[in-house]
């Protein structure tokens, strides 16, 4: 009998799977662990420092400035702000309420900010403000799922996790996705930094700024390096089995996993370890090695993208403010501006701006009116509602325009007068200054082909530089 013949009426379906799982296998182990980068076209940026400013600042407050708000403040709003429109808290018919800080034109270009953010006014002509975003949300975790994974409820990947998919990892002893958080976690919780249906080596990975950096990542007492070594290498054997004889890619990400879990032990103290960085570094940031706070993860997030990491996300909880607002804001404010400022002047001195694009902002923005009522003119009680209708988010390097503003809201700062800028835009963007096509990166799951940008998403030629 023909050999083939024979062999096709012998083997067996176990046999058939079992071999068939093993070239499976090796194929997925060998993409995992090359990792190497697949942009579509020439990239403008190879890392993203990610800044979320958690529970959304006012842009009336920082960003755009309204002098016809300011003159009509008080007033009760024109029809066509309230009527018809959900808005999350308030309920009667509101007043108007304009800023009570000033704002300021900065360098060369004249960009305008308030007069909150002064060490971002001097680096103005590095800043490129998009001022007539809006997004389909108006809930915390909804918007915020949205903003950073494309929909509003769980189970997709983050963008972080979309741009490790896409361009893999430049530094093989740390993760491609970095995560720090100040204060308390984002109302979304940690699925705005995993990786969905992504395999899981895309997730984010939280790193800590005191204590334990990765918890779990440190050998227990009694266990050495060489210990550790040996348990990795002994439960890679027997998943390398596993691989060969079901051809799960998911098994490869775990082989993977803990071997990156393994070299972090020794790159990942070093890279917390900010002792060694000079005392004008640390001024120019406002740090103090050891001590956690928001300057102290961007300092940490220059140190990451100079290292090679591809996506880092800073968290920043606290700007929520449905009253207090003209106390709150310079408070937060201060907490942000020269760390912020540091980062891109750091970036740029180090040769390391140009490709690295700075994100800034929060999941929507805020009303143009009063939320409730003032308290019999207390100062300290007045609030904004959440927005979705038109606000402003900040970015630098990269490949944007600097000291450039893109799109504008309306004269009460209601909604776009002037190029609108959908969220999706702003994500197919992002994903273009990396080399990044986002309509061709895409995962099958379930049947269809998934994107960050769904089916919408058109790229902001305009404050390309």
């Amino acid at each position: 009998m023909n050999p083939l013949r024979q062999y096709y009426l012998t083997e067996t379906r176990r046999e058939f799977l079992k071999s068939a799982g093993a070239g499976i296998g090796a194929m997925a182990l060998a993409s995992v662990l090359k990792g190497e980068p697949r942009a579509h076209f020439k990239p403008r940026a190879k890392h993203v420092i990610y800044i979320h400013l958690v529970g959304a600042p006012s842009q009336l407050e920082l960003f755009d400035a309204k002098p016809e708000l300011v003159k009509r403040n008080g007033q009760k709003c024109p029809d066509h702000m309230f009527k018809g429109k959900q808005l999350a808290f308030i309920r009667e018919h509101p007043v108007l309420l304009g800023t009570r800080f000033k704002f300021q034109k900065h360098g060369q270009s004249g960009l305008e900010l308030s007069e909150q953010l002064p060490q971002l006014g001097g680096v103005a002509d590095e800043l490129c403000l998009v001022k007539s975003l809006t997004t389909d949300h108006f809930n915390h975790a909804p918007a915020q799922l949205f903003q950073h994974t494309g929909f509003e409820r769980f189970g997709r990947p983050g963008i972080g996790s979309w741009v490790s998919y896409g361009l893999g990892s430049e530094n093989r002893d740390l993760p491609g996705y970095v995560v720090f958080i100040t204060g308390n976690v984002a109302g979304a919780g940690n699925s705005l930094w995993g990786s969905g249906f992504l395999p899981t080596l895309h997730q984010g990975i939280e790193f800590r700024s005191s204590g334990e950096p990765v918890l779990f990542l440190s050998n227990p007492k009694g266990v050495s390096g060489k210990d550790r070594r040996e348990i990795v290498d002994g439960i890679n054997f027997l998943n390398r089995q596993s691989l060969a004889d079901v051809g799960d890619p998911e098994i490869a990400t775990r082989i993977a996993q803990y071997e990156l879990a393994f070299r972090m032990q020794t790159s990942v103290p070093e890279l917390m370890d900010t002792s060694k960085e000079s005392k004008a570094t640390h001024a120019l940031y406002g740090t103090q090695p050891g001590k956690a706070s928001f300057a102290n993860n961007c300092l940490l997030a220059r140190r990451l993208v100079e290292r090679g990491v591809r996506f880092v996300q800073l968290f920043d909880q606290g700007w929520d403010h449905h009253s207090g607002v003209f106390t709150n804001i310079p408070k937060k404010a201060k907490q942000i501006d020269q760390p912020v400022a540091a980062l891109i002047k750091d970036l740029k001195q180090r040769g390391l701006l140009d490709e690295t694009l700075i994100v800034l902002g929060g999941e929507f923005g805020r009303t143009p009116m009063l939320q409730g009522k003032s308290n019999a003119g207390a100062g300290n009680n007045v609030g904004r509602d959440h927005h979705k209708e038109g606000f402003t988010m900040m970015l630098a390097g990269g490949g944007v325009k600097g000291g450039f503003e893109f799109g504008a809201t309306d004269e009460l700062g209601y909604q776009p007068a002037r190029d609108p800028v959908h969220l999706h835009d702003l994500n197919a963007t992002i994903l273009h200054l990396l080399g990044l096509n986002h309509e061709q990166l895409t995962y099958k799951y379930q049947g269809r082909d998934f994107r960050l940008t769904d089916v919408a998403g058109h790229v902001i030629d305009r404050i390309l530089a």
